[in-house]
């Protein structure tokens, strides 16, 4: 059964060629209500060997381990890793911001992609690969405006559903991104992954709040920093008008003048931005819009896999 809507522009055959067979893993133990392929955090009874434990009155005698009995003359109980479903959140950045730009080689010839269409089909995507292996997912959409929410849910038709709530969003206004992350965080009744989609125009120690707080409540959290290649390289060469995306006067300046100070500006915000999700283990991917999205997400779905089967 295929999980592809149609009518939808933020997925195409192509793009799901590139990601392939690759699986969404995640780093930590997952709670859900039906059988999966994530490690759960209770014992089960799964096929994988976890450890031994003694004997408690209670135990079911057929997880006795009897070579351990005739071995150690004590009683042995056999548990396993239990396997469980997961839940996406996909938290997507729908602020003013977002609506910037470039032209980008991601497909057929030149398109213009803005960063939140960028985000968009990058949660589209992961939604995609989490639905098709049996998980649940969920978007919320952060905005000043008031958020959008869409509740995790893992049936095939639940795709058309978040494609139908990315394709109606304007980005515009502030960030909300802090105070939506701070719910997801408290307000999940179960372990999830997290992943935030986002140029991340906040100040670093919030951000570094959040991230602590998804590590705190055990969440799995994954962040694609979103941005144009001339936002870090800053290569404008004449007199440029700078407008403010989410609502502050724009600035007309020479970029000679002001490049020393918004190359350092931007290296203190990067330094603090690293040391949050250093300290937080969050899995930080940066994403520039001249790659096509696809191959982002093959390239980190990739690495989790390879990262799983070491561990």
């Amino acid at each position: 059964m295929s999980t592809q809507p149609a009518g939808h522009r933020l997925l195409d055959a192509a793009a799901l060629l590139k990601i392939g067979r690759l699986s969404l893993e995640s780093r930590q133990p997952m709670q859900g209500s039906v059988a999966g392929k994530h490690k759960s955090p209770h014992r089960g009874s799964s096929v994988e060997f976890a450890e031994y434990r003694e004997y408690m009155p209670g135990d079911d005698l057929r997880r006795l381990d009897w070579r351990a009995y005739a071995r150690s003359d004590r009683f042995y109980i056999k548990e396993f890793e239990a396997d469980t479903n997961l839940r996406l959140c996909l938290v997507v950045d729908g602020s003013g911001s977002m609506r910037y730009g470039a032209t980008s080689n991601a497909g057929n010839g030149d398109s213009t992609l803005s960063k939140f269409e960028y985000a968009s089909r990058l949660a589209a995507m992961l939604g995609f690969v989490a639905i098709r292996q049996g998980d649940a997912a969920g978007l919320t959409v952060a905005s000043s405006g008031g958020d959008k929410h869409l509740p995790p849910n893992r049936r095939p038709s639940h795709l058309s559903l978040l494609q139908d709530v990315l394709e109606s969003v304007e980005p515009a206004g502030e960030t909300n991104l802090i105070q939506a992350l701070h719910d997801i965080a408290e307000k999940a009744r179960q372990r999830a992954m997290v992943v935030i989609l986002s140029d991340l125009f906040c100040e670093p120690d919030a951000l570094a709040e959040c991230f602590q707080h998804l590590k705190f409540r055990k969440h799995d959290a994954i962040a694609f920093h979103i941005l144009e290649r001339r936002e870090l390289e800053f290569e404008f060469d004449r007199t440029t008008r700078f407008v403010d995306l989410e609502g502050g006067a724009p600035v007309v300046a020479e970029p000679s003048m002001m490049g020393r100070h918004y190359r350092a500006a931007l290296a203190s915000y990067l330094e603090g931005l690293a040391d949050g999700v250093r300290k937080a283990d969050i899995d930080y991917q940066r994403a520039l819009l001249d790659e096509p999205p696809e191959d982002v997400l093959a390239r980190f779905l990739l690495g989790r896999q390879q990262r799983r089967g070491r561990a």
